[in-house]
């Protein structure tokens, strides 16, 4: 279980990075959201490449999601992981539901500062 950052690098590519809640005092204070919304993702179901379409929140409730970055890399992500997806522009990421069970998601945008 974790918080992440899936983001757009300057060559246009997605990467991943955990987030220490402890050394990020804005995430603790509270983020400004406009609503949320659940998903069930079916088992096998993937999504090719794409960029998130806005800034938002991913929070995985039961299942697992496996992203792919453009440098091959691929990471799973299960129960309790948080991202913060803002790969908003360039290649983006591709997201595939791993195992048997579907994933069901809560996304959760955020205002527009």
């Amino acid at each position: 279980m974790g918080t992440f950052r899936l983001y757009t690098t300057a060559d246009g590519r997605s990467r991943i990075e955990r987030i220490d809640l402890g050394t990020s005092p804005d995430w603790t204070k509270g983020l400004a959201a406009t609503q949320i919304s659940f998903r069930v993702w079916p088992a096998g179901e993937f999504l090719d490449w794409h960029p998130a379409p806005r800034r938002q929140f991913v929070i995985i409730l039961s299942g697992q999601l496996e992203i792919g970055l453009g440098d091959g890399t691929k990471q799973v992500f299960g129960a309790g992981d948080a991202r913060l997806v803002e790969d908003t522009t360039g290649q983006g990421h591709t997201t595939r539901v791993v195992g048997n069970e579907p994933c069901i998601t809560a996304t959760i945008p955020l205002a527009q500062p």
